[in-house]
């Protein structure tokens, strides 16, 4: 690869940029936010239009190139924001995902998959550059490439980790539930109920309640523990469960009732989700039936009296 299509492929890459920019920032794929919406009508004290303001006037003292360049900016931010989240968003994926590592470990693992990428893109430019010549700029580009890659796969990584966890989870908890309502129900207590299913249950949803447990031993309050194991998991069935549980000890209405209805609301909605799963699975069938089965089926009907048409003359 000579430098000429090197430069020709940086610009086209100049251009894909540009033009995705262009399309990213149009009003109909940039929805406007909920804030964004009522703050014309609860805006208070402003007396002129804001249409009438000149945005370049206020930004007399910022270069022109600067404003030009903002809005590749804000996109960049906003893409690097959605692969590298806060601090506080990565301690709740990494509860969400089961793991026991702090911030720091996981940041560390983030900058040694940054490090992997880089030396197997540099290996890989070496290898191709002993074969032929390779020019800096493509070398460069691979090379760095290669290096946000290995970094945003630490996050994939991360997502599907939490994926599968809520699927596991999912999975048990409609037993957990109807266990948890049938001791409820015989006269046990809430946490006499935590405690059994913690001793009985295994795997993640055990996992759980057993913290959940030792944090009641230690001090916190059941309602307490029972919201920050919600928080953890961030599952919206189990969300929904821990609230109920939390409203009727609050309220005093009867527990066994309330974790029965629930166990049946789990029920109805893991049914749902069967469902959802098998209609797109059927869905999915389709594809080899249409591109596979129904093309060779139309052959061996067609291609025997094709064969008589070419014998009989």
């Amino acid at each position: 690869m000579n430098s000429y299509t090197a430069w020709a492929a940086l610009c086209g890459l100049g251009l894909g940029a540009g033009l995705w920019l262009m399309i990213v920032r149009l009003p109909a794929w940039r929805p406007m936010a909920f804030a964004d919406r009522v703050a014309p009508h609860i805006r208070v004290g402003v007396r002129s239009s804001r249409m009438l303001q000149d945005s370049w006037q206020q930004d007399s003292a910022t270069p022109a190139l600067w404003q030009l360049a903002r809005p590749l900016l804000q996109q960049v931010k906003k893409i690097a924001n959605l692969h590298s989240p806060s601090s506080t968003t990565v301690r709740k994926r990494l509860q969400a995902a089961g793991l026991r590592l702090s911030l720091v470990d996981y940041r560390s693992q983030e900058l040694l998959c940054a490090l992997t990428g880089l030396v197997v893109g540099s290996a890989l430019m070496a290898l191709l550059a002993f074969r032929q010549s390779v020019s800096l700029p493509l070398a460069v580009t691979v090379v760095l490439g290669c290096a946000v890659m290995g970094y945003f796969l630490r996050g994939w990584w991360l997502g599907e980790q939490v994926k599968r966890r809520a699927r596991r989870i999912l999975t048990q908890f409609p037993t957990v539930a109807e266990v948890l309502a049938l001791t409820v129900g015989a006269g046990e207590s809430t946490t006499g109920a935590v405690e059994r299913i913690s001793r009985i249950c295994h795997g993640d949803i055990g996992a759980e309640f057993t913290h959940t447990l030792n944090d009641i031993h230690s001090g916190t309050s059941m309602v307490q523990a029972m919201s920050n194991m919600s928080d953890r998991v961030q599952i919206g069935a189990m969300t929904r469960f821990v609230d109920a549980i939390v409203v009727a000890t609050e309220r005093g209405t009867p527990l066994g009732q309330v974790l029965r209805d629930q166990a049946q609301d789990v029920r109805d909605a893991s049914k749902r989700e069967l469902m959802e799963i098998a209609g797109k699975r059927e869905i999915s069938m389709l594809v080899p039936i249409i591109f596979g089965v129904l093309p060779l089926t139309i052959v061996f009907a067609i291609f025997p009296g094709l064969a008589l048409l070419e014998m009989s003359y």
